[in-house]
C-alpha cells in the first residue's frame, strides 16, 4: 500500500501566490539533481544554462478558456456559477453547476455578461437539459451563438480555489496562459509553463535546444485531492490530448542523438508517458487517464520542470514518483524555509 499521507505537508498560507510576478521570468527556479540528491537555487531567467544543444524542450500548447460563467437562476433568481467542461457533438454544454437549492431539468440559467468586454451584449440564457452520472450537467443556449463568442463575451478566467478573490482582472486574462498557448480547451493552466517569455524562447532556440510542442487540455480534476487512504484505490480524471507526427518525431531524434527530453508541466509528461506506453511514441490523440505513481518506468522523459503542487494531489504523486519521495520532501521543505511561492502563479522546479 501507498498511504496519501506520504504526499502531505504543511504550507504556510501566505507562501500560496495571489498574483504572477510582474516579469514572468523572474520567478525563481530550484534545481534537484535525482543522482547527486543536491538541491540549488537560481532564478528562471537562468533555466537556458541547464539545456544543452541537441535537448529537446517539449511545451503544452493548450489554452485556458474563459470557463468560469456567474449568473442567476431565471425563476427564482438565485445566484449561479457555473464552469464550463466541453462541447457535445451535437452542440450541447457541459458543465458543472453550483447554487443554493435542488437544480431541475428544464431550467433556465441567465448568463451575466463580462463588463468591457467585446461581444457580451445583455444576459444570454441556458436551459438544463440532464444530470450526468459525474454530476455535470448538459445543457443548451437557447441563443445560437458560437462558443468561442460566448465564452469571450460572458466567461472569466476559471482561477483555482486558492487564489482568494472573488472574479478575474484584466492580469488574469494575460497572465494564465503560456505564451505560445494556442489550443484553445484547457479549464486550468499549465503552469509550468507560465513562466517562459518569447525572449527566452528564443534563446533556445539560438542555443540549438529543440522545442517541441504537444497538447492537452488541463481538466477540472487537476486540482481534486486523493481522498482515498491508499493512492492506488485513486481514479484520475480524463483529459484530452495530442501528440503531433512532427513532435513525436523531433523527441524520437533527440533520443538517437544522446539529447535529453525535458518535460514542462506533469501534464506534458503525461501525454508523452501515455502514447509511450502503448508502443513506440508516434502521432497520437485521444482521451488519458493515466495515473502516475511510484514505482513507475519513466520511458521518455528525462528532465521535468514542474510548478509547486498542493499536498495529497496526484500532480504531487507524479512528481514523487520522478523524482521519490523522500527526496521530494527534502526539496519541499527547503523551498518552504527558504520562502519559495507556491502553486499556479508561483515559483518553479527542474527536476534532472
Amino acid at each position: 500500500m501507498k498511504f496519501i499521507n506520504d504526499y502531505h505537508y504543511e504550507l504556510p498560507e501566505d507562501l500560496i501566490a495571489q498574483h504572477p510576478l510582474e516579469q514572468r521570468d523572474q520567478s525563481r527556479l530550484m534545481v534537484i539533481d535525482r543522482q547527486r540528491l543536491d538541491i540549488s537555487h537560481y532564478q528562471f531567467f537562468e533555466l537556458p544554462q541547464w539545456l544543452h544543444p541537441g535537448d529537446c524542450l517539449v511545451l503544452n500548447d493548450t489554452r485556458v478558456l474563459s470557463a468560469r460563467l456567474i449568473g442567476h437562476r431565471v425563476k427564482t433568481g438565485g445566484k449561479w456559477e457555473g464552469l464550463f467542461l466541453g462541447e457535445t457533438s451535437d452542440g450541447h454544454w457541459r458543465i458543472i453547476c453550483q447554487t443554493r437549492g435542488k437544480l431541475r431539468i428544464g431550467e433556465r440559467i441567465a448568463l451575466h455578461p463580462v463588463e468591457g468586454v467585446m461581444g457580451s451584449v445583455g444576459e444570454l440564457n441556458l436551459e438544463l437539459r440532464s444530470r450526468e452520472s459525474d454530476g455535470s450537467w448538459l445543457a443548451t443556449l437557447q441563443e445560437k451563438q458560437s462558443t468561442e463568442k460566448i465564452l469571450n463575451g460572458y466567461g472569466r478566467v476559471p482561477l483555482p480555489p486558492y487564489v482568494k478573490r472573488e472574479t478575474d482582472s484584466a492580469e488574469d486574462r494575460a497572465r494564465y496562459q503560456t505564451v505560445y498557448g494556442c489550443q484553445p480547451g484547457a479549464v486550468a493552466a499549465p503552469t509550468a509553463g507560465l513562466h517562459f517569455t518569447e525572449k527566452m524562447l528564443e534563446q533556445l532556440r539560438r542555443k540549438r535546444v529543440e522545442i517541441a510542442y504537444v497538447t492537452l487540455h488541463v481538466g477540472r480534476g487537476t486540482f481534486k485531492p486523493i481522498t482515498t487512504s491508499d493512492i492506488q484505490d485513486h481514479q484520475l480524471h480524463h483529459e484530452w490530448g495530442n501528440l503531433p507526427d512532427k513532435s513525436a518525431q523531433q523527441i524520437l531524434e533527440c533520443r538517437e542523438r544522446g539529447g535529453k527530453v525535458v518535460a514542462v508541466g506533469t501534464t506534458t509528461l503525461r501525454l508523452l508517458e501515455s502514447v509511450a506506453c502503448r508502443g513506440r511514441l508516434t502521432g497520437w490523440s485521444g482521451e488519458t487517464d493515466l495515473y502516475i505513481r511510484p514505482p513507475y518506468n519513466f520511458r521518455v522523459v528525462d528532465s521535468l520542470l514542474t510548478n509547486f503542487h498542493l499536498p495529497k494531489t496526484t500532480l504531487l504523486v507524479l512528481v514523487s514518483a520522478f523524482a521519490g519521495n523522500e527526496f521530494v520532501r527534502q526539496a519541499y521543505q527547503a523551498a518552504i524555509e527558504k520562502r519559495y511561492r507556491f502553486f499556479s502563479y508561483g515559483d518553479a522546479m527542474l527536476i534532472r
